[in-house]
């Protein structure tokens, strides 16, 4: 009886671990979407500054803002923009919020601000202190609280 060498078994077994190890070091590297965009936006908004990130948010700040962060891949929605201020807003908490979203979500800054200023604005005593629209392919809330006012803008998985 004629056996295989263990010597031919290990120089195979050695060639296809080599071979598998070429592939993966040869694979790119992929970043995070979410930070792209959050340097993108530190980039071309003054004042704005990326905080740090966690999970799949990043948070930044911004004078004109409490709080703001930046979501990627939710459950329902492939991106989210978040920012928080104060009840009586300021214009350049508007500023912010209108060139964020424009920049996030590839829209004209126009719209966004148009879009975003009406769902803040419509909060009141009327319409009451939850707000939710659609404006421009983008599902924009907003809240307000006795002392803080926040605005969530997020664009379907599917869009």
């Amino acid at each position: 009886m004629t056996g295989r060498s263990p010597f031919n078994i290990r120089s195979t077994l050695s060639g296809a671990l080599l071979a598998l190890a070429a592939a993966f070091a040869a694979a790119p590297a992929h970043a995070d979407p979410c930070a792209d965009i959050a340097k993108q936006l530190a980039g071309q908004i003054e004042g704005l500054k990326i905080n740090f990130s966690a999970g799949n948010i990043t948070y930044l700040t911004h004078p004109a803002a409490k709080e703001l962060s930046l979501g990627c891949r939710g459950k329902d929605y492939s991106i989210e923009l978040y920012a928080k201020t104060d009840r009586k807003m300021k214009p350049e908490f508007f500023n912010l919020v209108g060139s964020a979203t424009a920049l996030v979500f590839t829209v004209p800054k126009d719209d966004t601000m148009t879009g975003t200023s009406r769902c803040l604005k419509r909060m009141g005593i009327l319409r009451g202190n939850t707000i939710t629209m659609r404006y421009r392919r983008l599902n924009l809330e907003c809240t307000r609280t006795r002392t803080e006012a926040s605005i969530t803008v997020r664009r379907s998985k599917g869009e």
